[in-house]
């Protein structure tokens, strides 16, 4: 059988490493990359470093606005997909490549594959919430990370054709953590010592489109008195620049890193302040107390457990947890046993068979 893998974001990438592995084990499998991440840092270095195989179509759709981008990316997918005659499409998370892929191979009648599926923040403003909710509802299986997302789907009455698997990033955590100790001289590269700084990601539109959302955080992280390590998404960087806001000297921008070197920068920050979706849950898995700067978040099992506290873009209450917040309760295993990638191929291979 022939599965065709469709994806083009920095997430994607990591998510996709462990599944491929399990699937050329029994399936050949097409990879199409959409280049909605084109930069170095946030895309060839992860096939490199995760030992992801090169994609065998490579679409360079770039960047552009959500309806020209994700246009662009399902002409361009049903082309491959006519090509390749796969047996089912299977896509990743929430961004335009994901939607692209899955309404490319739904028109076709092909099965969609939707790993990552049932995540919702119940806010239909946000670009990944409509991706997620649309992919869902035209996917044929549907592999949850959590019981928590199964529940999401059964509330919008989808049932048939839905797992949960465990998240398959906790997977990837797992069988490269020791690598990155062996390989990563990050902290040394940038002159940081463990537990001595707070690590930074800012990149969600609602947070980068409105310049006094990003004001407040700028102004917050220049006045909590910590050292400040920030990889800086290359659109955040420009709305930066476009707004003149200030950046404090304690803030060491640096460009975007390899996974490697993230997991590195993540396990010894002594806190990790973050809107990306990927990060919180890294941190919950690296026992590291994560600060969320939206108003709702799809992982609320970190937030229940103690280990994340939201803030949204407010100046007072991120300052306030950058310099209190400590997690608080127990952990539990709400993310699976780091197997579900053999999981999600154990079921495609039992459910195509048929």
């Amino acid at each position: 059988m022939k599965i065709l893998t469709v994806i083009g974001a920095r997430p994607q990438f990591i998510k996709a490493a462990p599944v491929s592995r399990e699937i050329r084990k029994h399936f050949k499998e097409i990879i199409v990359h959409t280049g909605q991440h084109y930069d170095e840092n946030m895309s060839n270095i992860f096939f490199e470093e995760l030992n992801i195989p090169k994609p065998d179509y490579n679409l360079n759709v770039g960047s552009g606005k959500h309806g020209e981008q994700t246009g662009n990316m399902l002409i361009k997918i049903e082309e491959v997909i006519l090509k390749e005659k796969p047996d089912a499409v299977l896509v990743y998370g929430d961004t335009n490549s994901t939607l692209a892929g899955a309404l490319a191979a739904s028109k076709l009648l092909i099965p969609v594959i939707h790993v990552e599926a049932g995540l919702r923040s119940f806010n239909k403003a946000m670009p990944e919430e409509q991706n997620r909710v649309l992919t869902d509802h035209i996917s044929d299986l549907l592999f949850c990370p959590t019981e928590t997302a199964v529940k999401n789907l059964k509330r919008e009455g989808i049932e048939k054709g839905v797992y949960n698997v465990g998240d398959v990033m906790f997977d990837s955590i797992l069988y490269n953590i020791e690598i990155a100790k062996k390989k990563s001289n990050i902290l040394e590269r940038l002159g940081l010592k463990e537990k001595e700084y707070i690590l930074v990601t800012i990149h969600r539109a609602e947070n980068t489109n409105y310049k006094d959302k990003l004001t407040n955080i700028f102004n917050a992280l220049k006045d909590c008195g910590e050292k400040i390590v920030l990889p800086l998404h290359p659109r955040t960087r420009k709305f930066i620049n476009d707004y003149g806001i200030e950046v404090g000297q304690n803030i060491e921008i640096i460009d975007p890193v390899g996974y490697l070197d993230m997991i590195m920068l993540e396990l010894s920050a002594k806190k990790i302040l973050t809107d990306s979706g990927g990060v919180q849950k890294e941190s919950y898995f690296l026992d590291v107390p994560c600060i969320t700067m939206r108003e709702e978040t799809e992982w609320i099992e970190t937030v229940e457990d103690g280990w994340n506290v939201l803030v949204g873009s407010d100046y007072e209450a991120i300052l306030n947890a950058i310099r209190f917040f400590m997690p608080k309760g127990e952990k539990h295993d709400y993310f699976g046993n780091g197997h579900s990638s053999e999981r999600i191929v154990e079921i495609i291979n039992r459910t195509l068979q048929k």
